[in-house]
């Protein structure tokens, strides 16, 4: 009987967003997925409801048609999902903005907000968060220990990625900061704001029944690692509204938080269900070592 109820937990684990659903108490969302649009369910989660918001929005990454082949002959397979493409940069800023609007408008006073992109869009993303009064604390450099090579070798390698720290507005104090962590993290002895850190591969990387990857942007366990214990406390609350495979809730319950987070790709969704369900009872340890 006990085994049937522990089943039945993981089986509500995922909550499929319906239109006739208008509030999600955070009581019955709290350590769950729900599949659907994050722009569509953010509005029916209670204001002021979490300590730390984490965002991997789709980059808008522009990729050229042409076919990418590495020395060894095999394809780079970009990210050519419809969930990354925008008709123009105006339709692009507009569903960020959107997006922005409503993570501020659940966050609680003090709590943070962390969001990722490249070149291709963090600088836009930057700005409209300082449009809509988002005060930035920092920005971090992900340092890339194992970088997709340049093919065409007429640019730098892309090596890095950016994430912006920051807060609802320039008045917020008290927000949770561990400097130790910081300093454990960053470069130098100073705890610099970089980040070195390898991208998914190997044991990591989530793959389909294909055996190919999962998700093109799958972020590695370190990274939210390094994001949560610098700014979150044990039992705070973290929501990742675009959620993929499920990274962040992963890790936010092998450290002693709670999430809730959004998908609406199923496939990622199940996987990430799938994944938080199947290595619940392994220790904290062997949690934030793989994916």
């Amino acid at each position: 009987m006990e085994k049937n109820k522990e089943e039945d937990k993981f089986y509500q684990l995922l909550v499929k967003d319906l239109p006739g659903i208008d509030r999600y108490p955070l009581n019955e969302i709290r350590g769950r997925i729900i599949l659907g649009d994050a722009l569509e369910v953010l509005p029916k989660i209670d204001a002021r409801s979490f300590d730390m918001v984490f965002i991997d929005p789709p980059y808008f990454l522009q990729l050229p048609k042409r076919k990418l082949i590495r020395w060894s002959g095999t394809v780079v397979n970009g990210v050519s999902d419809p969930w990354d493409r925008f008709e123009d940069f105006e339709d692009y800023d507009q569903f960020i903005r959107r997006l922005l609007i409503e993570t501020k408008r659940v966050m609680k006073e003090k709590a943070t907000l962390w969001i990722i992109g490249t070149y291709h869009n963090i600088h836009r993303i930057g700005k409209i968060m300082q449009d809509i009064g988002f005060w930035i604390l920092n920005d971090i450099i992900w340092l890339k220990r194992n970088p997709v090579p340049n093919f065409l070798k007429v640019r730098f390698t892309n090596a890095t990625e950016t994430l912006i720290w920051a807060v609802k507005d320039k008045k917020v104090k008290g927000y949770t900061f561990h400097k130790g962590y910081a300093k454990e993290f960053g470069v130098g002895k100073v705890g610099a704001n970089v980040w070195e850190i390898p991208v998914c591969s190997g044991r990591e990387r989530l793959k389909n029944g294909e055996g190919k990857k999962l998700h093109p942007t799958q972020k590695p366990v370190e990274l939210l690692r390094r994001v949560i214990l610098t700014s979150t406390e044990e039992g705070d609350l973290i929501l990742d509204p675009m959620a993929g495979t499920g990274t962040t809730g992963y890790v936010a319950k092998a450290l002693n938080r709670d999430f809730v987070m959004i998908e609406r790709e199923e496939r990622y969704a199940l996987s990430a269900e799938e994944r938080i369900r199947k290595n619940a009872n392994k220790p904290m340890e062997e949690k934030t070592k793989l994916g």
